[in-house]
């Protein structure tokens, strides 16, 4: 498969100091990828360099084979639809205007514009009689960042670029919009990539994931081997952090009456106890494809790294 978008030895310093060190990635059309890590560990700037609002000091990114710094930028930006955390809807425009606002620039005709903006806010659930000409201080948080994100998709770029869209939402709007764009990219097939300092939101919304850490690719991987397979302590620990007590806390007995599991037994898997905990499982899963749960001295049943997976990116609402 030929990636949409690739870094090639690709450095970036900021005064001198050094904030991508040497990356190489590859991301392919059509996933959500999705860039972890802590403050300060370079995903914005990444994110920033592919749609050249920051250029690299060393090395080459390239856009459908051809190196950005080759394209007419402003051009290309039409192609990369864009969601920031502060939700930055123009204050003075409605609803239909914010989302209009790169149709126009591309010269779609008014009646084309009007369709797109109604059948984008019927995507997302909102009404377009009642939403089209709201102004953004007359909607919610959550729907402000839901007209965001209409805004990136409406002249049908081939790339989203999510800055950590969501993290200044409370739980129940971040969760909605979560499955929002899990709705979104299932119907469109855009690749999305995805800024986050927050594991299981990862874990949830990607195809892969990059763990990053002072500049670096520590781990790019799907998130059921990212979860159960770490490659360093880094990556183990940013995961058990994300997620300390619920690792701590929940056991296989718990995964099993949440019904995350199969009632099939393996008789050649490992067999662990119904108390075994999270922690111990992410351990086990390191070398085995499936347990077997053992329960008041009886077989009841097996869980897979799948099961698990399924468990941590379940929805909480």
């Amino acid at each position: 498969m030929t990636p949409i978008i690739e870094f090639k030895n690709v450095s970036k310093k900021f005064d001198q100091k050094l904030v991508i060190d040497q990356l190489d990635l590859s991301i392919n059309k059509g996933e959500i990828f999705v860039l972890v890590g802590p403050s300060g560990s370079g995903k914005t700037t990444t994110l920033k360099m592919i749609n050249a609002l920051s250029e690299p000091t060393d090395g080459d990114i390239y856009f459908k084979e051809k190196r950005i710094k080759e394209y007419n930028i402003q051009k290309m930006r039409w192609q990369m639809g864009y969601v920031l955390q502060q939700i930055a809807l123009f204050p003075t425009m409605d609803v239909k205007q914010n989302i209009e606002v790169i149709p126009e620039m591309l010269g779609w005709s008014k009646k084309d514009r009007s369709e797109a903006v109604d059948r984008l806010l019927t995507q997302v659930k909102l009404d377009p009689e009642q939403y089209r000409h709201r102004m953004p201080k007359e909607l919610s948080g959550g729907e402000q960042q839901r007209i965001g994100i209409l805004r990136a998709l409406a002249a049908n770029p081939e790339i989203i670029l999510m800055d950590e869209p969501f993290s200044a939402l409370d739980p129940i709007s971040r969760n909605s919009l979560q499955e929002l764009v899990l709705d979104l990219h299932q119907e469109l097939g855009t690749t999305i990539i995805f800024v986050t300092h927050n594991m299981k939101e990862a874990v949830k919304l990607g195809t892969r994931i990059a763990v990053m850490n002072q500049g670096k690719i520590v781990q790019c991987d799907t998130p059921e081997v990212i979860v159960s397979q770490p490659k360093t302590a880094f990556v183990k620990s940013f995961f058990e952090e994300t997620g300390e007590d619920e690792a701590k806390l929940v056991t296989a007995g718990d995964l099993m009456r949440m019904n995350f599991f199969s009632d099939e037994v393996n008789p050649g898997a490992p067999q662990i106890a119904a108390s075994t905990t999270l922690n111990e499982l992410y351990t086990l899963f390191a070398t085995h494809d499936t347990v077997v749960i053992e329960e008041e001295q009886k077989l009841v049943g097996s869980l897979s790294r799948k099961d698990v997976f399924a468990f941590l990116s379940r929805d909480r609402t």
